[in-house]
């Protein structure tokens, strides 16, 4: 299974729709039949390949929805979650609540996750990687306990 990484810089069009990068839409192509889930991420979009999708829905469908905290991240994740499809062109739609919670108005930045992909305003992005830069050392231990 290939990865999702390196960020790329792109702009959304007056239509709403963005370019993926080609690294991306040949993973799309080969491996997830060109079909994503596309929802809500903290301050950005969280972009899922459709398999990844469902294996998450599977997890979370496990959850008791007698717990309120199962039942508010089913609400702030899962449903806002648009079934996306990339066009012939490698062009996605984004629906327009989605770009309104991401702010995404022209310059963009789709960032590789491994298994996801986030979709960022260009200022955003600037502002979140500035915040992980000077939070590095609170970091250092959970990075030691990777192996890394």
């Amino acid at each position: 299974m290939s990865r999702f990484r390196g960020q790329f810089h792109h702009a959304i069009d007056e239509k709403g729709r963005i370019i993926f990068p080609s690294k991306f839409r040949e993973i799309f192509a080969q491996e997830h039949d060109n079909r994503m889930v596309i929802t809500k991420g903290d301050g950005c979009l969280r972009v899922f390949p459709s398999d990844e999708w469902t294996i998450l829905e599977e997890k979370i469908s496990h959850q008791s929805i007698l717990r309120k905290e199962v039942r508010s991240f089913q609400r702030l994740f899962m449903s806002p979650a648009a079934d996306c499809i990339l066009d012939g062109q490698g062009r996605v739609l984004i629906p327009p609540t989605l770009r309104e919670h991401a702010n995404l108005e022209k310059d963009i930045v789709l960032v590789g996750m491994i298994k996801d992909i986030e979709i960022w305003s260009k200022e955003r992005f600037d502002e979140e990687m500035k915040k992980a830069a000077a939070d590095m050392d609170k970091y250092s231990d959970y990075i030691a306990d990777l192996g890394i």
